[in-house]
């Protein structure tokens, strides 16, 4: 049995055919409804008891809710096509972009991960005294709270909340396990008359707590802090601001969930090796400090992890992944939307990419403005920061013609910079970031843009980041076998000057993603093009710095081989003719030691550098002058012998 969609056309202020959703879509929809919240709600509340209904009204998702909750039904599916698609000035068939905005939102979403946070109320208050006093009195009947008073002050005889002084130097932790470090801490002690004696000062103090109150006005204790749970911070001269922040915190006791945002495969962890520096995309893009260096691999502290996702756009090897929801998700939907939007007709749609915000900013220009033209797609993820370039070529090569990305409030820009430079490298000028603020500015934009083609075949795309963007790149550039990158892109050559290589094979032993290997049978060093990260740390571990990085993508299916970056030609030993090392350097190091060095004045010592590893071990062994020889062995002694030895006593 089919699902049956309910539309509804909102009294008569949007147009929808019922007839062509329910072809393009395969739900049951036989008409359009007018009032479906109100005069009509016996007509919903029917659909809803018989169940599988999916309602095209998002802003009554709530009064639906409580239907089914109130019948005792399952609660339904909901979709917004009028805010994003009904309402608008485009006069052009809007049932394309409405059927793909249902498809998308029939997905099934993957559960996210969590863990729970404990916070016990122990709120720490910061901030100048006249300030702190009035907050801690508004707090301290729900939170166990602490002020924490500048070197110097007065402080008043209280029993609603502890009162410290002290000189705060650290802060580190989130929401229920804080850590604050101070110096010339000084306890409040209550008792006898007048102000409370304090303790004597001692540096070095550490304590904790649950949630910190910052009401001094200065520089923020936590990068990013507006994205560190627990951390509230106003300016003690707004009132509003701090009575916001003191509500805020009078809430946050008891038990939280936060989403696990990001997962990390350390086995694919190109940071670093053998300690030398390679890959640092994630550290540098990070705006909390959730992710740090843990040797050869970096970490991540998900409970200070903000879930910008910026990491996961940057991470050449896909060690760090978006998990919420995965990045399989994001490509499913970006192939739901392109696919129901051409199937139900449509042709060239253009995807708008936006966070909540922009949400907010397309319901107030659908309903006081202009709206969205009918051919603009919008998609809602969670991390606009996440949506790299391989995302953004996915669209495109999915049939998307253009890419538009709202920029939020909430949007690390840095990272979002860098992957469209990528993306417009390897797809052209078909991609861009609004940042736009004004709802009507936004449509006016949107429908001044030029329009663009959409590729005749569109991909699906499936797999790894890496490889769903050197799909798209191919599809998006048939006729093209080399694309020129930005630098510090994920993608590219190495170039080894084979007049300075020795052929060590340093750089085979530390290459994290194996695109350097060698032939276990000749003195080669071969590469893989599409394997390489361009990490640097091939550069970085080469002792004759004959390694150079080259940002490109190579289309042709040579880049999926090995091919060959340096060869020469091997030496025979000269005891047993066996091929080992190179012979170029057994040469320069004969040329090099040969007399020159006292333990090479003769010429056996000097031959033995020309052996393999079995070779020169014999003739060191069974030289005259060999180092592992001892003394003489002794005769063995036999029974007769201790007898013989006895018969003489």
């Amino acid at each position: 049995m089919s699902k049956t969609l309910l539309v509804c056309d909102c009294l008569g202020s949007q147009n929808v055919d019922a007839g062509a959703l329910s072809a393009a879509t395969g739900l049951s929809c036989k008409t359009c409804y007018s009032s479906l919240c109100m005069d009509q709600s016996d007509i919903a509340s029917k659909a809803i008891a018989d169940g599988d209904v999916v309602i095209a009204c998002q802003q009554e998702a709530d009064r639906f809710a409580a239907i089914a909750e109130d019948l005792g039904a399952p609660e339904p599916q909901f979709v917004d096509i009028r805010d994003r698609a009904g309402w608008s000035d485009d006069v052009q068939e809007k049932s394309p972009k409405m059927a793909a905005l249902i498809a998308d939102a029939l997905l099934l979403t993957p559960a996210t991960k969590s863990v729970d946070i404990i916070s016990e109320g122990r709120c720490l208050i910061l901030g100048a005294e006249e300030i702190v006093l009035a907050a801690a009195e508004r707090l301290a009947d729900a939170l166990a709270v602490t002020v924490l008073f500048e070197l110097g002050t007065d402080i008043l005889p209280t029993h609603k909340y502890d009162a410290v002084v002290g000189d705060l130097r650290q802060a580190t932790g989130t929401l229920g396990r804080f850590e604050i470090h101070i110096d010339a801490f000084q306890q409040s002690v209550f008792g006898g008359r007048g102000t409370p004696s304090l303790t004597q000062a001692k540096d070095g103090a550490i304590s904790k707590c649950d949630i910190i109150l910052d009401l001094t006005g200065g520089s923020s204790l936590f990068p990013a802090a507006e994205k560190r749970d627990g951390y509230l911070r106003a300016d003690p001269k707004s009132q509003p601001a701090v009575s916001h922040a003191i509500f805020a915190a009078s809430q946050m006791v008891g038990t939280f969930e936060k989403p696990l945002y990001v997962r990390l495969e350390p086995t694919l962890c190109a940071h670093s090796r053998a300690e030398k520096p390679a890959c640092s995309n994630c550290l540098n893009v990070c705006p909390t400090g959730a992710i740090l260096s843990a040797g050869e691999v970096v970490s991540i502290d998900p409970l200070i992890c903000a879930g910008c996702g910026a990491c996961s756009a940057v991470c050449p090897s896909g060690a760090i992944s978006y998990d919420a929801p995965t990045v399989d998700h994001i490509f499913r939907r970006l192939s739901t939307l392109a696919s129901g939007y051409r199937n139900a007709g449509g042709d060239d749609p253009s995807l708008l990419v936006h966070d909540d915000h922009g949400a907010e900013m397309i319901r107030l220009s659908a309903r006081f403005g202009r709206g969205l033209p009918a051919h603009v797609i919008p998609m809602e993820i969670t991390a606009l920061s996440g949506f790299g370039h391989a995302e953004m070529l996915a669209a495109l090569a999915s049939g998307f013609g253009h890419v538009n990305v709202l920029i939020g409030p909430k949007t690390e820009r840095d990272a979002l910079d860098t992957q469209l430079e990528l993306a417009c490298a390897m797809a052209g000028e078909k991609v861009a970031l609004l940042d736009i603020a004004d709802p009507d500015a936004l449509s006016d934009h949107l429908f001044a843009q030029d329009r663009h083609v959409a590729i005749a075949a569109p991909i699906l795309p499936i797999g790894t980041r890496r490889q769903v963007a050197r799909l798209s790149a191919k599809a998006l550039n048939p006729d093209a076998k080399l694309l020129p990158l930005p630098d510090n892109a994920p993608y590219g050559a190495v170039v080894v000057d084979t007049d300075a290589c020795t052929l060590c094979l340093a750089c085979v032993s530390l290459c994290p993603s194996g695109a350097l290997g060698d032939n276990p049978d000749l003195p080669q060093l071969r590469f893989q093009e599409s394997a390489c990260l361009q990490c640097g740390l091939c550069a970085n571990i080469c002792p004759e710095k004959a390694i150079t990085l080259k940002p490109q993508f190579d289309l042709s299916d040579a880049a999926l081989a090995q091919t060959v970056s340096n060869e020469e030609e091997p030496f025979a030993c000269v005891e047993c003719g066996g091929l080992f090392g190179v012979k170029s350097t057994v040469e320069k190091i004969v040329e090099k030691l040969a007399g020159n060095h006292y333990m090479f004045s003769n010429p056996s010592a000097v031959r033995m550098i020309q052996m393999c590893d079995n070779c020169r071990i014999n003739a060191q062994y069974h030289s005259q002058n060999n180092p592992f020889a001892g003394k003489e062995r002794p005769k063995p002694r036999s029974t007769d012998d201790y007898l013989s030895n006895r018969k003489d006593q």
